[in-house]
């Protein structure tokens, strides 16, 4: 007894120990999780109330002018910029991915992987100053839709990398199994069956990256400038309006009507993402139902 009654007090005074522990790092990260939510809400809340305030008809059909007008011309130059970057991104981004999974091994998919993680914590502004240099500058272009689009595909293109890369990898192995028992070769597996199974999770990733896209702010700076008028079909030489550009100028102007449009710009924003995240988390949930 008086040997076992020290390792008593020795595994009494771990386990107190242990909850002690335990529970300091719950009441710490739920008093996180309430400081961030509150955080959250509050924006929001600012953004939904002033938004809907300066929001109105005129601001969806006008086009901007000067520190007044609508955002017609931004909402559309947002769509356009968007849309060019995931048609840049989605063909490289779901193909290095779909190498990253399958070939997981060789030395192409470990360089593959690892450039595309080093590509997520680049600042956008240091890509949009590449942008600038190399294809405002260099090649001439001036601000337009082409520089913005691929300085926005630049930045999408490692989030849908590596989406697809995970969704691939949750696919089962008995499905490649059975496709090459029955003959298939290594493009019929990828192409046929993994794809499609992994194809919901691949949709996410494009999903998340679009409202990446649809957020940015400082590499377009440099890159699609900014125009007052609806973009007149050329892809250079020709700048380009969208929504972050009146949210980050026309807050600071001391014009009611500027704040207004920065407001109803920042409701604009933030619906897009908004959407775009619910059909993400949509697609999820119906993949993880099946």
């Amino acid at each position: 007894m008086t040997v076992l009654a020290p390792a008593h007090r020795t595994v009494h005074q771990i386990r107190l120990s242990r909850r002690l522990a335990s529970l300091t790092g719950w009441t710490l990260s739920a008093a996180c999780l309430l400081a961030l939510s509150v955080l959250m809400v509050w924006i929001l809340a600012v953004v939904c109330v002033r938004g809907l305030g300066a929001m109105k008809l005129s601001l969806l059909t006008t086009i901007t002018q000067g520190s007044g007008g609508g955002l017609l011309n931004a909402i559309e130059g947002t769509l356009v910029l968007s849309g060019a970057a995931l048609l840049l991104a989605v063909p490289f981004g779901v193909a290095a991915g779909i190498y990253s999974a399958e070939y997981r091994f060789t030395r192409w998919a470990t360089t593959i992987r690892f450039l595309a993680d080093v590509l997520v914590g680049v600042p956008s502004i240091v890509i949009g100053y590449f942008g600038y240099v190399g294809m405002v500058e260099w090649l001439g272009w001036n601000f337009s839709l082409a520089a913005g689009a691929i300085a926005l595909a630049i930045i999408s293109l490692p989030y849908i990398c590596r989406t697809t890369e995970l969704a691939l990898r949750q696919v089962s192995n008995d499905l490649r199994d059975a496709a090459y028992s029955l003959g298939a070769n290594d493009r019929r597996v990828i192409l046929g069956v993994c794809l499609p199974a992994a194809l919901p999770g691949i949709l996410t990733g494009i999903l998340l990256a679009l409202a990446v896209s649809v957020g940015e702010t400082a590499p377009l700076l440099y890159t699609a400038g900014w125009s007052n008028y609806m973009w007149d079909g050329h892809l250079t030489h020709s700048p380009v309006g969208y929504l972050t550009y009146a949210i980050w100028t026309f807050i600071n102007e001391p014009f009611a009507s500027a704040n207004a449009l920065a407001y109803a710009a920042a409701l604009l924003v933030t619906g897009f993402v908004l959407v775009i995240n619910i059909i993400a988390r949509f697609v999820l949930d119906r993949r993880a139902r099946r």
